[in-house]
């Protein structure tokens, strides 16, 4: 049996990998890494090409080998690819991939074990460090009428290069990052509306380390509580960069209230008014993937899974990252640290519970 079974190699399951090994844990005796995709660099290998370096949001150093200070103009895909499988190669991080896991159940007739079921085998494990992230659970919200739009649409996952909407009229949806990245995109080569549930809380709030802690703050209240985490962009606000700025000036990035319904040509407003669109661009967000977590009943009434720090209070073996506050890159490192951390304290306690043989 494994001590640890590592699920997700993007960066809190890398960050999670290292720090096992560096505490003693061998890779491949003692803990595997599985990973979804088809090779390194988790969610964002799937990013659109014009993502580029310098306009992803911050891209923090895995522990113990730096980035260092890639070309800004690449994009943010082919980077982080190259860095994690650098990375991989470095510290002897063996990944199993393609390797989805399709549920996790707990096995009574063994001790304490976890058994992690996927198409390539299986696994038994005294923990689980989950670090899946959300890239695979895009979120749609549901409007009338959205299966009769003849036009296309598409969610951020999706998306590829502006230019495949060139003379187009696209309707975006979404009040994060990527709403916005994607508008100021499109308005090169399209004409776009951008429309919101609420108005964007665009800041110029310094984004440093007071920030983040203060992000991290609001998003543990929330899971501590067991409840859902909020969007990345309801706890942060929008950065007022300057194109951001030119955006707004040039009315790019002004936003009307949401849309009733959907037609056949394009969306219709509570005031009678109907835009046509040619593509409607669901920037609506992601969900956490843990159904592979459902046969383990970790959610709460509030229906979300009550966490202390990493680990899970319905389940001592299980611990996530990538999940509430740790959900940045700066803090699924710190995550990746805590759960190896949380791993060896839970197998340490469990060895000194255990019962002594008659006689010694």
């Amino acid at each position: 049996m494994l001590d640890a079974v590592v699920i997700g190699a993007g960066q809190a399951g890398l960050s999670a990998a290292y720090h096992l090994k560096r505490r003693g844990l061998a890779p491949e005796d003692d803990f595997i890494v599985l990973d979804a995709n088809e090779g390194p660099g988790g969610a964002w290998r799937h990013r659109w090409p014009s993502l580029t370096l310098g306009a992803a949001h911050n891209i923090h150093d895995l522990p113990g080998m730096p980035l260092g200070t890639p070309d800004p103009e690449e994009p943010a895909s082919r980077v982080v690819c190259r860095y994690y499988d650098q990375y991989e190669r470095e510290f002897e991080l063996p990944v199993h991939r393609p390797v989805p896991v399709q549920r996790v159940i707990s096995d009574d007739s063994v001790e304490a074990a976890l058994t992690v079921e996927t198409g390539a085998g299986t696994w038994q494990t005294r923990t689980l460090v989950n670090a899946t992230g959300t890239w695979d659970r895009p979120y749609w919200p549901y409007y009338p009428g959205r299966e009769r739009f003849k036009g296309r649409q598409l969610h951020t996952r999706d998306f590829w290069s502006a230019d495949e909407f060139s003379g187009q009229h696209v309707v975006v949806v979404g009040a994060g990052t990527s709403a916005v990245q994607f508008l100021l995109q499109l308005s090169k080569v399209a004409t776009t509306t951008w429309v919101t549930r609420r108005p964007p809380d665009f800041t110029d709030r310094p984004f440093d380390a007071e920030w983040g802690r203060d992000v991290e703050r609001r998003v543990r209240e929330r899971t501590e509580a067991g409840l859902p985490p909020l969007s990345v962009v309801a706890t942060t606000g929008l950065p007022l960069t300057p194109e951001c700025q030119q955006g707004i000036d040039d009315g790019v990035l002004v936003s009307r209230r949401m849309f009733t319904s959907i037609t056949e040509n394009g969306v219709m407003f509570d005031d009678g008014t109907e835009v046509a669109a040619d593509a409607i661009l669901w920037a609506t967000g992601f969900r956490a993937s843990l159904d592979h977590l459902t046969p383990l009943h970790l959610r709460e009434t509030g229906g979300g899974i009550r966490t202390d720090g990493v680990a899970v209070a319905a389940d001592p073996r299980v611990f996530l990252t990538g999940y509430g506050a740790s959900a940045s890159t700066l803090g699924a490192n710190r995550a990746g640290r805590a759960a190896a951390t949380a791993v060896l304290k839970h197998l340490d306690d469990r060895h000194s519970a255990a019962p002594v043989p008659a006689g010694d």
